[in-house]
């Protein structure tokens, strides 16, 4: 007899409790008190469902599921998920500090006043706010005169903080181009020179050891287009390494060139948007080349969206007509 009363008060507060957690918009309120403030009527207008819009335990976060992966990078999103798991700490690699100069007697700041012969340093700033925008923390170092001792010196000064060395200008075959020299003589060892590739064939890469602590240096020529597309290639895949990324995969991209390329002896990297809205047939996006393609011009980084990667020029293939597929590195992104 108790057990049946108790089965009729369960069956009852089971319905009320279904009636008591029904979405307001799935109501309709017919009555209220004279003053409003008390529904005195309501209409259902549509019968809840047991368990409908109760989370059950475990519906976000599983035991023993990952909450953040390794080699992720912290966002907004990840902060969210370690919080609502109650986690406030976790291991994580530091970005890495660039420090970042340039090189050259012809070389003045942007800003000062002009005179013959005078070349303003757009590598330092174009260099600073890519590395910035890519979350590197950065120690300006300003311009160095083409003097042995001074080179050397913002070298070493470089060391003290950073864990990365890039500099623009030097690395050419000209007289007053010391850099190589001064990495050899302080001991660093370089690891290659000169690369097969246009633009950035000067582009150095050398190591150093630091009071126990392994430095990495990127010694970039000094035309722009060469100094940045270096950086590109060579310096932010050797930071996101540091930093903990596992590849540069998702950087990588094919299409479809949009215009006959004369290919060059060395490999090439040529700046190029992307046509917006439109694919071709083959359902590649359609790569247009920004203009003058010469180490100097800026202008042609831009606009750009992404790096071509051309092949070498062969006795059987001189030229890329339009439609060809090649691979492409995204640079905006």
């Amino acid at each position: 007899m108790l057990l049946s009363r108790f089965a009729r008060v369960a069956t009852k507060l089971n319905r009320f409790i279904k009636l008591f957690f029904v979405q307001v918009e799935d109501t309709e309120l017919l009555e209220s008190s004279p003053d409003g403030s008390e529904e005195l009527k309501v209409k259902i207008l549509e019968a809840p469902k047991v368990g409908q819009d109760i989370r059950p335990t475990g519906s976000d976060l599983q035991k023993g599921e990952v909450v953040v992966g390794k080699n992720t990078k912290i966002g907004p999103a990840q902060i969210g998920a370690l919080a609502s798991a109650g986690l406030d700490m976790v291991k994580f690699y530091a970005a890495p500090n660039v420090a970042v100069f340039s090189t050259g007697n012809e070389i003045h700041e942007v800003g000062s006043q002009p005179g013959p012969g005078v070349i303003f340093d757009s590598n330092r700033p174009t260099l600073i706010a890519l590395l910035k925008q890519q979350g590197y923390f950065v120690t300006d170092q300003g311009i160095v005169k083409d003097e042995p001792n001074d080179i050397e010196g913002i070298l070493m000064k470089s060391f003290e903080s950073s864990n990365v060395v890039i500099s623009t200008g030097g690395v050419s075959m000209g007289e007053k181009d010391y850099l190589k020299h001064i990495l050899l003589k302080i001991g660093a060892k370089i690891h290659f020179g000169r690369v097969n590739m246009k633009p950035g064939k000067p582009t150095t890469f050398a190591t150093y050891v630091h009071e126990g602590s392994k430095k990495l240096i990127f010694a970039l020529p000094g035309n722009p287009v060469s100094a940045t597309v270096s950086c590109y290639l060579f310096a932010l895949p050797a930071l996101r390494a540091l930093a903990g990324f596992s590849s540069n995969a998702s950087r990588e991209l094919t299409v479809s060139i949009a215009e006959k390329i004369v290919l060059d002896t060395r490999p090439e990297y040529c700046r190029a948007m992307l046509e917006q809205g439109k694919v071709p047939s083959s359902n590649f996006p359609v790569a247009h080349l920004t203009g003058n393609q010469i180490s100097s011009r800026l202008l042609s980084l831009q606009s750009g969206s992404v790096l071509l990667e051309l092949p070498g020029k062969t006795s059987d293939r001189s030229v890329l007509e339009k439609g060809d597929l090649v691979k492409a590195l995204l640079i905006d992104y």
